[in-house]
């Protein structure tokens, strides 16, 4: 108790430094809640999809050229929605836009 004291007696003739002190320990707990959050949001949390884990990405192999996939076209994906008995549904996602059921 008595070190309690003692730090608010030296923080009251230093005002100046326990403005610093308190104002530094908010700016950390707010960046870490902020830092948290995000990596919460981005990481940590389930996908917003009824059974994430049997989610699947298709793709194909490229065999010349550079790069791993190649681009997959339009009518190859009907053709896999068509053909595919082991999916229940297959999505299209082109260039980053939003996924669809139909291609482009």
């Amino acid at each position: 108790m008595r070190d309690l004291r003692y730090a608010f007696r030296t923080l009251l003739r230093n005002p100046g430094f326990g403005i610093a002190a308190v104002l530094v320990q908010a700016l950390g707990i707010g960046a870490n809640s902020a830092i948290f959050t995000v990596v919460r949001a981005v990481l940590l949390a389930p996908l917003p999809y009824a059974q994430p884990d049997r989610l699947v990405n298709l793709y194909e192999s490229k065999v010349v050229g550079e790069g791993r996939y190649n681009v997959v076209s339009g009518p190859n994906v009907l053709d896999w929605q068509r053909d595919a008995k082991s999916f229940a549904q297959i999505a299209y996602l082109n260039n980053g836009a939003s996924p669809s059921l139909w291609p482009d």
